[in-house]
């Protein structure tokens, strides 16, 4: 299928777009040189023709005309080229993966909530390899409560446990208020290092006591999912928690780890996915925001080293994004993005999810979506399917939290 954009068919006003990405390519450090890719455009005019790999078609050539097929069939191929591709292979479940609830707190935020501090370990080799799960529990429940994983990739403060420091990245009273338990694990901090060449964290690990270790976690993505599923185990033993509802919830780069840790594991049940553009949500082969190019020379050691392999080359990519957000299917998705969050690409996040709105609706779990997207503010839902845009730029705030609940709420019937 070929997609030709034109200013016609463009959501974004291009008007005042250089002053609206000033603080999105902050982040990206600065050079003296020049950087080794052309300058990334934000003109919908400028957008090239170009073709997407068949969604519900084997490799072989075969379609795919049940839900029945795409499970048994193309999700598993799909599944071995994302990873072989794109974002490497995740370790097993470790035999020896261990839970310990190091702090218990059944009066936090005022006595709305318990509190509960959890060492997720894995011992090998002699050594042992932790991180801390913090989840809150709403105490006025009559039944096991549905909970929300962040993966936070920002600083720990952003998630803090003794809520001193009350971050609209994680609103941890708006949960508990709404009846949901909340969880975070700080990936960045305390399973992979957001840095080029870590001397830590859990893809070091593997590499000093596991033999296997060059199958696995060939990028941090890889491993902040990875953790996510870890998370998904720990609910499972729980009684609190209802781990059929475990909606799993991540901005940006952890965006994207988010929807790789929900393609691989059909356990969650739902997966919010927060401006999280190239190499999450956005299609590679659309040529606006961020590309394939810009993102593995800033950020190689996110991915597998095969993945910048196609700088120069995307159309050989033997799969794009829209395959990866098909992988969520048929359970819960949410695709959330800003208006002036340019450098994510919004509109190439919506149409991978129209793209891939048709497994579900091969499913019969919600409709085929089209090319218009929803108006800026506005909430689509659909069953599992919904997505929004709002107002604003590069974050995750109270407006995305408020619809991930609602999705949720409807979701989980509550």
């Amino acid at each position: 299928m070929i997609h030709r954009e034109s200013s016609s068919t463009a959501f974004l006003s291009r008007a005042g777009s250089t002053a609206a990405c000033l603080s999105l390519f902050a982040a990206i450090p600065a050079t003296a040189a020049e950087p080794p890719y052309p300058p990334s455009n934000h003109d919908e005019s400028k957008v090239a023709p170009y073709q997407l790999p068949e969604l519900l078609k084997l490799t072989d050539g075969t379609p795919v005309t049940t839900a029945q097929m795409w499970q048994e069939k193309r999700r598993p191929e799909l599944l071995q080229l994302f990873r072989q591709e794109v974002y490497g292979v995740p370790p097993p479940k470790p035999e020896n993966l261990s839970f310990r609830v190091v702090d218990t707190d059944p009066k936090a935020m005022d006595g709305t909530a318990t509190r509960k501090q959890i060492t997720i370990s894995l011992a090998q080799g002699g050594e042992t390899f932790s991180f801390q799960l913090t989840l809150f529990i709403p105490n006025r429940k009559t039944a096991p409560s549905p909970v929300f994983l962040l993966l936070n990739h920002r600083g720990p403060e952003n998630a803090d446990p003794t809520r001193s420091n009350k971050s609209g990245f994680w609103p941890a009273e708006t949960a508990i208020a709404r009846g949901y338990a909340i969880a975070a694990l700080n990936v960045s901090a305390e399973v992979e290092p957001d840095e080029k060449n870590a001397s830590t964290g859990l893809r070091i690990f593997y590499k000093k006591h596991d033999p296997r270790a060059d199958e696995f976690t060939r990028g941090a993505l890889a491993a902040w999912s990875w953790a996510g599923s870890r998370a998904m185990d720990y609910f499972e033993t729980d009684a609190d928690i209802n781990p059929k509802q475990v909606a799993v919830v991540g901005h940006s780069r952890s965006g994207k780890a988010a929807l790789w840790a929900a393609a691989q594991d059909t356990r969650f049940a739902l997966a919010c996915v927060n401006c999280a553009g190239e190499g999450g949500p956005a299609l590679t082969r659309r040529n606006y925001g961020e590309t394939l190019q810009r993102i593995t020379t800033n950020f190689p050691y996110w991915f597998t080293p095969k993945y910048a392999t196609y700088v120069g080359r995307v159309d050989s990519l033997p799969i794009d994004q829209h395959e990866l957000v098909a992988l969520v299917a048929p359970r819960g998705y949410h695709g959330g993005d800003a208006k002036n969050d340019y450098h994510a690409d919004p509109r190439g996040a919506w149409l991978a999810l129209v793209e891939a709105s048709r497994v579900w609706a091969l499913s019969g779990k919600a409709a085929a979506l089209t090319d218009e997207m929803p108006a800026t503010g506005k909430l689509l839902i659909d069953g599992p399917l919904a997505y929004h845009i709002r107002e604003g730029g590069h974050d995750l705030n109270a407006i995305n939290w408020k619809n991930y609940f609602d999705h949720a709420d409807q979701l989980f019937a509550r």
